[in-house]
This record gives C-alpha cells, structure tokens and sequence, in this order.
C-alpha cells in the first residue's frame, strides 16, 4: 500500500511552486519509512495522510463545502486514511458517511496535494492531504454528518469564503479552474 500511495502522490501534477514543494516534502516522508496513517486519535503521529473530497457541479461551477465544528473553518470533506488503507477508499468511506452518498469521481486521481497544520480545536497536527474531485449537482439534497458539520453549502468558485476555509483552497480552486479551463479550450 505504501508503494501505491508513492505513485498516487508521485502522478499529481503540480500547481505552482508551493504544491511542488509538497509533492516533494511528501514523497520524501513516504519514502522515509516513518509512519503515514493515523493510529491513534487525535495526532499520533503528528504528521499523518488525509483525503479530501471536493464535490463539484461543473454545469454551474460550484463547490460543496462543509462548516466544520471542530476546525470551525468552511471545508471540503473528507478524513484520515486508516493504516494500510487506500486514500480512495478512504474518500469512497467518508462520502458515504459524511454526506450519505456515493462517491461519484470527476478525476479518478488525486488532483491536488497540500501539508498543513490544523487549526480550530484540535490538537495541532500536520495533515497530509490528497485531495479529490467528486461530481454532484447542486440541486441534491444531503442527510450530511450533523456530529461533524453545522451544515453543507454550495458555494460558486468566485464566491469562496476563502477567509474562512483552508489556508490552500484559493490555489486549489485555482487549479480547478485552470484544468477546467483546457477541458473546455484546448
């Protein structure tokens, strides 16, 4: 699994130079054969994978973001991958438990790669996260994971509430643009 997960992280396109960064940063800390999957709640061990999910309707360009109670920030979802686990499966898992649906993929692959620190009220970690691109309308309606979330919105990818979001959202909107952008005119 370790090897699988070098080659998802090792295939990402770079953005820019801070994504480059952490494509490298990452590759090397998987190559390193330190521990990558969360074993124990909330940060054991302090750096450790994660998949995002953004679910995105590309008839009206929006995103589904979640407000988040614990890192009290407008997120995609998503969670840690579990020890030996694939990061797909990972998101495929938490769609079904988070917004109660099936995970329906935009790109087969992780579109987007990030290390950050948490905020909120966690206990401070580093979050390794491959983020994904799922497809949705924005019309659905979601029974989401009130335990997790104040509530779901929809947001247009010129509306983010990027203030209140995760600190890379802007570069991964960016990206999502950009890719959008080639589909449509190249």
């Amino acid at each position: 699994m370790i090897q699988h997960i070098f080659n998802l992280i090792s295939a990402i396109t770079p953005y820019d130079a801070q994504e480059e960064e952490h494509i490298q940063e990452t590759v090397n800390w998987v190559k390193s054969g330190v521990p990558i999957f969360r074993i124990q709640k909330p940060d054991v061990p302090k750096k450790h994978l994660v998949s995002y999910f953004v679910v995105f309707d590309e008839k009206t360009s929006k995103i589904l973001l979640v407000d988040h109670k614990k890192a009290g920030l407008w997120l995609p979802s998503g969670g840690h991958v579990e020890v030996n686990e694939d990061p797909t499966e990972t998101l495929r898992r938490e769609c079904l438990e988070e917004l109660r649906i099936p995970a329906d993929f935009y790109f087969n692959d992780p579109f987007f790669l990030t290390v950050t620190q948490t905020i909120g009220a966690v206990v401070r970690h580093t979050d390794v996260s491959l983020w994904y691109v799922l497809k949705a309308d924005h019309q659905d309606i979601y029974d989401f994971d009130k335990t997790e979330f104040y509530g779901v919105q929809w947001f247009d990818l010129d509306e983010i509430p990027y203030k209140n979001s995760d600190p890379h959202m802007s570069r991964f909107v960016g990206k999502l643009k950009d890719k959008i952008a080639k589909k449509y005119f190249s």
